[in-house]
């Protein structure tokens, strides 16, 4: 993770963009694995854990209709986290984890069912922004571990599929168009 966490930082410094991390039950773990990075404070802004419900309505912007009706552990709420980091926070990127990492149910949702999402620039929840449902197995500590490295993973994936298109982009300017 913490290779995935340095190619994350290195990847936004070099770009010259910033993150911001929601999380719920991963506690501020993903926040540390970044900040454990040397340099990171190029590209980290902050976090938000908001491991009660209604902070994450209060703090991140969550719909409190969504909540009521789905509860904490959503794809959609997940996606509307990221982007309420991103914009609270102020940075370019926004990434959010939101689950059950047990040792009981949540929601009506099992043990080990886990969203993580991406939002970044044009990347919105409403135009395209990044959600995962993750199905994890394991105890608490190792739910908690993989939905770190997966939501890392996810960002450095967008990172990269963006890096790639603006280089598509590129290329087919100076190739006339085609």
């Amino acid at each position: 993770m913490s290779s995935t966490a340095a190619d994350v930082v290195r990847l936004l410094t070099v770009r010259g963009e910033t993150l911001a991390v929601a999380e719920s039950l991963t506690g501020g773990m993903a926040a540390a694995a970044l900040t454990a990075v040397p340099g990171a404070s190029k590209a980290f802004r902050g976090s938000v854990t908001a491991y009660a419900t209604e902070l994450k309505q209060e703090l991140l912007g969550v719909d409190g209709e969504l909540l009521a009706a789905h509860g904490a552990v959503d794809p959609q709420v997940a996606a509307q986290m990221a982007a309420g980091v991103r914009t609270a926070l102020g940075a370019d990127w926004g990434i959010a984890t939101t689950g059950v990492a047990g040792p009981d149910p949540q929601d009506g949702k099992p043990v080990g069912t886990v969203f993580v999402a991406v939002d970044g620039p044009g990347k919105g929840c409403t135009d395209g922004g990044k959600v995962e449902a993750l199905r994890l197995n394991g105890d608490r500590a190792e739910i908690r571990m993989e939905s770190v490295r997966s939501v890392l993973a996810l960002l450095l994936t967008e990172l990269a599929s963006e890096q790639t298109g603006n280089e598509r982009a590129q290329d087919t300017e100076r190739n006339g168009g085609f």
